[in-house]
């Protein structure tokens, strides 16, 4: 979400909303505040512990959008944890003055706001109080976009609190840089819209005011406060700041930086200033040719890019798509010049021809002969004399090939990220800062917060009949399944086996084919076909008539057609499948399993099992149900819960064709381990779900339908508990999102209940919304209570400290580590008929968390949230392979269009044989 911009957003939220008016009974677990928050055991941690964040609660007149906090959980073992934030200490009551700013181009050329870059955008307001002292004293900070804060003093801007003023270009002495013509100008229009105390901070966060306009704005003024020093020094986003120590060339014209992500955050009894590591993707610098030719990959030869000597036009256009809007630095002997790149010529400079001074010549002869400079011949103007400045920050998709780098780049153990997280707290030099001094804030930067969190004990795991132990229980957010039956395990009919893999052998087929059906006795599943049929393929060809093909021999062998096609991959065989997946879900409604050939040369019964785990549920099975008496607030009979989990992709940046996605999954059966899904089109970069009443109402009728046809029940629905996917990332470096939680209040709510009215049910509805893109991490205080991986155990939850003042809210690190810093969720109650205290809300969350059917091991987020992710991210199988729509790339200049039409009209729906079957597995 862009900066807001003054005059201040709307009124606070209506009084009552989400905040749970007529909850009805209550959920299973302790009664509402029966527990109490947690006594200090030993003495609180280092960084003091405010009262309110162990005795108090909000006062019943505080408002929030969502749920206010009704108690705080108590379940679990106590252990010590460190937090990635620091204590902030507002030491005076300051008057913020809040001006709203409009930059812009002085004619001939309008330029609005938003296409001024922020970086300039910060030297042009630099040069404004360079140039005008007696009004910016002290100076005004400036987050780069729409508004402006000084404290100490109001602005003398005149008798209307507005002003505009003429600036000069803060990056040239004149228009080219050589002095010789003055200075592009810009206005800068100043208006007083708001004055804020800072005391309204102080209130919220000891729970005695409620969220309003000026909490929201005094909060974004001390975010842009703390990152005027380093904004100053270093290149910089929107919520980080990097330094080139330790970067890292990882191709493709690019190098990673290290950054660091600091925030100021409200959370109970205090403001605290969450500080993290980041990546940044940075153009790499040097000569723009030698840029040019490690994207391309092609070496050190500047030959390769002559058009003459057949530098290909698709690669021209590709080239000019990854450095468009680049800086570049020109030295043609006669000074430096800056420009951004808004193309590449077609043809070289000894071909591109102009007219000097009424005598006709080309760019080559130009430079060589009046500029006293040689251009190689056929190379394109004007890469011989372009450099590339470094700390470029490169805003587009992650390339594929780069992602692996990317990842291994960013991940650090707990430990070391702590470490470095130090280390960066250092360049950011709070207490060496006017703007952190002037605004009365002190920041204890010595060590970071320390909190109590609890371990919750995981839930009991039920697998099915024949088993050695039926009932098990998860150790740090993992088990075995040695000796485990499947709970509803299937029956594979008919199969066939489609290679395309040209060095598959023959026997290596035949291997495959036994260690298949050995793994499936295994777990409890039935292999009638013991010989299946097994083609070879092209994957030139048609893979929809390759599979069919193969499917009518099997129909004629065994007289039914498979209900399980096997696909062997090649190595880089992703388009086969996409058509492979395109066809079993939408075409045909077969289930379909790939395997790659590469890992099929070294398979033991482990990697056949983690296949299984995917392939009983796509057949229609479940691979295990929760213990019900670990979470009867899931499974209590006389409560019969539905869970539902949604989300929705955006398209990539660039993008101005590809529409957005919305998904819907639901469980069907009373164990809530059996979900149906629903994919929709909508429009482009919509976050609120356009169609979820249709969606909802298709997924409780079938729901409806599979209790009644499969468990002989027809007791009406009682709970509705709905997880929702959180995106919005863009808008919580604040620590608050009030704005996103009423959109979903406001429109996904009432859909969900107008679902339930069309089929006359009345479940109490919990929404919840739950998010891993924060910065928050955690590390234990005590080596000895860390996991193998040295994080935090799965199941730890803090629902004090950093939490928000008023909203029930809470972290949950539900999954063990494996490599870096594990990631908690975060989970915020929106609406809560259910009337479910914090123990019982996290614990069912947690044992959620245990249910995603392809692993045996906990997952981060709750597993229906994890499938309609899954759901979201498989949107391009709806589309037919052969129409080559392309949902991750954006589109070139040239191919743009601002109608999302041609991709909804081509999306195909589910196959009605697919819809029971969680055929996204």
């Amino acid at each position: 979400m862009p900066p807001r911009a003054a005059p201040p957003r709307g009124q606070p939220p209506a009084p009552g909303r989400g905040r749970g008016g007529g909850r009805g009974g209550r959920g299973g677990g302790a009664p509402r505040g029966g527990g109490g928050p947690p006594q200090r055991g030993g003495g609180f941690p280092r960084g003091g512990a405010p009262p309110s964040q162990t005795s108090g609660l909000p006062a019943a007149h505080i408002k929030t959008v969502g749920v206010t906090r009704p108690d705080y959980g108590s379940a679990g073992k106590r252990i010590g944890i460190v937090v990635n934030a620091f204590p902030v200490v507002n030491n005076a009551e300051e008057t913020i003055y809040h001006y709203d700013v409009v930059l812009r181009r002085i004619l001939p050329e309008a330029i609005q706001p938003d296409n001024l870059p922020s970086k300039f955008n910060m030297k042009l307001i630099d040069r404004l109080q360079d140039m005008f002292p007696e009004i910016f004293n002290p100076r005004a900070v400036f987050d780069t976009k729409k508004n402006m804060y000084a404290v100490q003093r109001q602005l003398p801007l005149g008798p209307t609190d507005s002003r505009e003023f003429d600036v000069p270009n803060p990056d040239a002495a004149g228009d080219g840089g050589d002095g010789k013509r003055p200075p592009k100008m810009y206005k800068v229009k100043l208006t007083l819209v708001n004055q804020i105390n800072t005391s309204v901070l102080q209130r919220f966060v000891e729970q005695r005011q409620s969220l309003d306009e000026n909490v929201l704005t005094a909060l974004q003024a001390l975010n842009v406060v703390i990152r005027m020093e380093p904004n100053h020094k270093y290149p910089f986003n929107v919520r980080s700041f990097f330094t080139p120590q330790g970067k890292r060339d990882v191709g493709a014209g690019l190098e990673l930086w290290r950054g660091y992500f600091q925030s100021i955050r409200p959370t109970i009894g205090r403001l605290i200033v969450n500080v993290d590591i980041s990546t940044g993707m940075m153009y790499k610098s040097g000569t723009l040719i030698d840029l040019c030719l490690d994207f391309l990959g092609r070496g050190n030869n500047p030959d390769l890019l002559s058009p003459t000597k057949g530098f290909p036009d698709r690669e021209r256009i590709r080239l000019q798509k990854f450095i468009g809007g680049l800086k570049i630095q020109i030295d043609t002997g006669k000074g430096k010049r800056f420009r951004s790149v808004r193309g590449l010529s077609r043809e070289g400079a000894e071909r591109i021809t102009f007219t000097n001074n009424g005598t006709q010549t080309n760019v080559a002869k130009y430079f060589r002969e009046i500029l006293n400079q040689t251009v190689g011949k056929g190379a394109m103007f004007p890469l011989e004399f372009c450099s590339v400045p470094p700390g470029q920050i490169s805003r587009r998709q992650v390339p594929p090939d780069v992602t692996k780098k990317v990842v291994e780049f960013a991940t650090m153990r707990p430990v070391d990220r702590f470490r470095s997280i130090q280390e960066g707290v250092r360049l950011l030099a709070y207490g060496q800062s006017d703007y952190v001094r002037q605004f009365g804030l002190t920041i204890d930067t010595s060590q970071p917060i320390t909190l109590n969190a609890r371990v919750l004990n995981p839930p009991k795991l039920q697998y099915g009949q024949g088993s050695k132990e039926r009932v098990i229980g998860p150790r740090n957010g993992s088990w075995n399944m040695a000796d485990k039956k499947f709970y509803l395990p299937m029956t594979i009919k008919n199969w066939v086996i489609i290679i395309y893999e040209r060095r598959f052998r023959d026997d290596q087929a035949q291997k495959l084919v036994k260690d298949f059906i050995d793994a499936c006795g295994t777990v409890g599943m039935i292999v009638e076909d013991r010989a299946p049929i097994i083609k070879w393929e092209q994957g030139q060809g048609n893979i929809s008539n390759q599979i069919k093909a193969a499917g009518g021999d099997c129909a004629k062998k065994r007289g039914a057609g498979p209900n399980l096609v096997v696909v062997v991959l090649p190595e880089g065989g992703d388009d086969i499948y996409k058509a492979v997946k395109h066809f079993g879900d939408i075409t045909m409604g077969v289930a379909t399993q790939c395997l790659k050939s590469q890992k099929l040369g070294r398979a033991n019964m482990q990697y056949w099992a983690n296949v299984l785990l995917k392939v009983n549920v796509k057949l229609g099975g479940i691979n295990l149900i929760p213990d019900h008496a670990s979470v009867s607030a899931l499974t209590d009979p006389n409560t019969p819960t539905i869970v539902m989990g949604a989300d929705v992709m955006h398209p990539p940046p660039g993008s101005t064709e590809i529409p957005s996605y919305a998904a819907l999954v639901a469980s069907v059966d009373s164990n809530v381990a059996k979900y149906i899904a629903r994919t929709d089109v909508q429009g482009r970069r919509v976050e609120r779900i356009e169609n979820l009443d249709k969606m909802c109402e298709f997924a409780l009728k079938k729901c409806i339908e599979y209790r009644k046809g499969r468990e002989n029940t027809t007791a009406p629905l009682k709970r509705l508990i709905f997880y929702r996917d959180r995106r919005w990332n863009r808008v919580s470096s604040d620590g608050v999102s009030e704005g996103q939680f009423q959109d979903v209040l406001d429109n996904e709510l009432p859909k969900i209940r107008e679902a339930c009215k069309r089929l006359n049910i009345l479940p109490k509805i919990t929404l919840i919304v739950v998010g891993k893109r924060h910065h928050i991490r955690l590390k234990t205080q005590s080596d000895g209570d860390a996991d193998r991986s040295g994080n935090a155990p799965a199941g730890t939850v803090i629902d004090q400290g950093i939490g928000h003042p008023t909203l029930f809210d809470f972290y949950l690190q539900s999954h063990g580590g494996l490599l870096g810093t594990s990631r908690s969720s975060h989970y915020s109650v929106l609406h809560d008929d259910n009337g479910f205290n914090s123990d019982t809300m996290q614990q069912l969350s947690f044992a959620l968390c245990h249910l995603y059917a392809r692993s045996t091991r906990s997952v981060s987020i709750p597993a229906p949230v994890y499938y309609a992710d899954i759901v979201c991210s498989r949107a391009k199988f709806h589309y037919d392979p052969s129409l080559n729509i392309n949902l991750s790339e954006s589109m070139t200049q040239s191919s743009r269009a601002e109608s999302t039409d041609p991709y909804v009209a081509q999306f195909r729906p589910l196959n009605p044989n697919q819809v029971g079957n969680m055929y996204f597995m």
